[in-house]
């Protein structure tokens, strides 16, 4: 007697799904120490009213919840807004549609911060303007982005981005993605000068991206969206080889890979 396949009837994941679960899973987690050294510079705490812009699948939002912060979040991409809902957050996809359940959050925010989505902003200074809206008078305005590129290892993997899409001058569209272009000195404090916002310190954090092995590195970087572009463009097999190759240099003993970062931040104040 034949044996009876059995056919999963979980749903099969979509790309844009798959992506989300792989920052939810491997690579959101990089960035805790950048979350951590600025709450604890600011002190955040049951009085502060957090505002996350690009808040992603909301591991910092969830960080400031645990130190006793109101927390609330911005996310455009459904499927990361649908996680960061999983995880009981508030989180909309602007501030003027989408209302959750619980009602928008509040119209202005102790501290607004800008951790993740900086650098890919269509328009950085707008994105900063608009945090500067959004922010309680005396309050802080956080920016982050990449440090120094001689002081990543990952430059050289992001690299792939810039590499494998097309040309300016092919007509293609799609975003382009610069990591690094917002990191040589004075950037961040433009975008917070040019936003009517006054600069009240920076810092430098140790981010080290580690992954178990090679298919968990390159499944996280993917899940950034640095990639998106080359993918389309040179095919994501083309993508998933060159990040494989870009990787072999920072694999360690026994199959993991990490890679020495440094993110940079600026706080403002509102005036």
């Amino acid at each position: 007697m034949a044996s009876a396949q059995v056919r999963s009837t979980a749903p099969e994941l979509t790309r844009a799904q798959q992506r989300a679960r792989d920052w939810a899973e491997i690579q959101e987690r990089m960035l805790v120490p950048l979350y951590e050294a600025v709450y604890h510079r600011l002190e955040v705490g049951p009085a502060t009213s957090v505002l996350g812009l690009g808040c992603r699948s909301g591991l910092a939002l969830l960080l400031a919840a645990a130190r006793g912060a109101e927390v609330a979040g911005l996310e455009p991409e459904g499927e990361l807004r649908s996680l960061a809902r999983d995880r009981r957050l508030r989180v909309l996809a602007d501030v003027h549609r989408d209302a959750a359940p619980e009602g928008p959050p509040p119209t202005t925010h102790s501290l607004v911060t800008a951790f993740e989505n900086l650098y890919c902003a269509a328009d950085p200074q707008e994105l900063v303007r608009s945090a500067a809206r959004l922010t309680l008078r005396g309050g802080h305005v956080v920016l982050a982005t990449w440090g120094p590129p001689e002081r990543c290892e990952s430059a050289g993997v992001l690299d792939v981005a810039r590499r494998l899409a097309p040309p300016p001058s092919a007509g293609r569209g799609g975003r382009r993605y610069d990591p690094f272009g917002l990191s040589a000195p004075g950037k961040l404090e433009s975008l917070v000068v040019g936003a009517g916002l006054r600069p009240d310190g920076s810092g430098r954090v140790s981010c080290p991206f580690a992954y178990p092995d090679l298919e968990s590195a390159v499944r996280g970087l993917l899940s950034t969206g640095v990639y998106d572009t080359a993918a389309e463009y040179s095919g994501e097999a083309l993508v998933v080889k060159e990040l494989t190759e870009a990787l072999h240099p920072y694999l360690r003993d026994g199959g993991a890979v990490r890679m020495a970062n440094v993110f940079r931040y600026v706080v403002a104040q509102a005036l």
